[in-house]
């Protein structure tokens, strides 16, 4: 078997596919357009792609699942402010003196996201 989607509901699929596709650089699906019901985030193959679905409850909890990124291009602590400046917010920081550690970030919707030091920062 191969994982073909991740999805996540939420309330407006389009602008919360909007906010991702411009946190990760890949593109929402040519057939979507704003009001639909249904996005899809396309990700790069051999990534499962990313499909947003409109439902009418809001989220209660913390998610059981989230995305921890690492940055390919930008330090850990650019690629934060990078997403905070997209619409995403400050949760938790776990940045250590060191330089180790991660940061929690929320999308618009409030589902909870990590981003992790990038390999170069790792290596260098």
């Amino acid at each position: 078997m191969r994982l073909r989607h991740i999805t996540i509901d939420c309330a407006n699929a389009y602008e919360l596919a909007r906010f991702w596709s411009e946190v990760t650089g890949w593109p929402i699906s040519d057939v979507d357009e704003p009001g639909d019901s249904e996005v899809l985030l396309e990700a790069p193959d051999p990534v499962p792609g990313v499909l947003f679905i409109q439902v009418p409850e809001p989220k209660a909890v913390k998610n059981r699942v989230h995305f921890d990124w690492m940055p390919t291009e930008r330090t850990r602590d650019e690629e934060v402010e990078r997403a905070i400046g997209l619409g995403a917010r400050l949760y938790e920081d776990h940045r250590v003196p060191d330089g180790r550690g991660w940061v929690t970030l929320l999308d618009p919707e409030g589902n909870e996201f990590c981003v992790e030091r990038g390999q170069s920062e790792r290596t260098g």
